[in-house]
């Protein structure tokens, strides 16, 4: 696992697994994805949760933007319950885009009209998702979910996050851990 020098506690890169023991509306079953994470707290988008009354097509009309008819169909995401009315989007290289922020060399995290305006034409990167609002934490808060047992960590495979079907995503984010997911309980317990 690779960990950038004095980061080694902390998560950037790696995906939070909802417990089935958090019962939080917005995390319950989410996977999210840790764009950054340090002491002064965490932030990442939940990749696993699609709009419920917004596609990418009501976003484009919204921005007063044509999009491609691919581009159209693609779902919107529900990155979490933070800056609910703001765009972040994960993505693979390339990273030149204003606002853009690689988490490593596969995957970045922006919040640009720039890359907007170019996914819009069909141009950019080849994988990406597109959420409003996303995840947060502040200091030392994650780290005390994690020791109550609402999450599980690993690091993050970007396959799961650009080519898996929405409803695997947190059964396959899962099995990364040598977990199967149908022997995991919402009882909570230490040993």
């Amino acid at each position: 696992m690779e960990q950038e020098e004095g980061q080694n506690s902390y998560l950037k890169g790696h995906f939070l697994i909802a417990m089935p023991s958090l019962t939080d509306p917005n995390f319950c079953y989410t996977v999210t994805y840790i764009a950054e994470h340090t002491a002064q707290g965490a932030m990442g988008l939940i990749i696993n949760r699609v709009h419920p009354d917004l596609n990418m097509d009501a976003l484009f009309v919204e921005l007063k933007l044509s999009a491609t008819p691919k581009l159209a169909s693609l779902p919107l995401y529900l990155g979490g319950p933070v800056h609910t009315g703001q765009i972040f989007i994960l993505h693979a290289p390339p990273f030149g885009w204003e606002a853009c922020q690689p988490v490593n060399s596969k995957i970045a995290l922006s919040n640009s009209m720039d890359l907007v305006e170019v996914l819009a034409k069909g141009n950019g990167p080849e994988s990406y998702i597109l959420t409003l609002g996303c995840a947060g934490w502040g200091p030392g808060q994650l780290e005390s979910e994690i020791m109550a047992n609402a999450w599980l960590s690993c690091p993050a495979k970007e396959s799961i996050i650009f080519n898996v079907a929405v409803e695997k995503r947190w059964e396959e984010a899962a099995k990364l851990i040598g977990i199967d997911p149908a022997r995991l309980t919402n009882v909570v317990g230490h040993a």
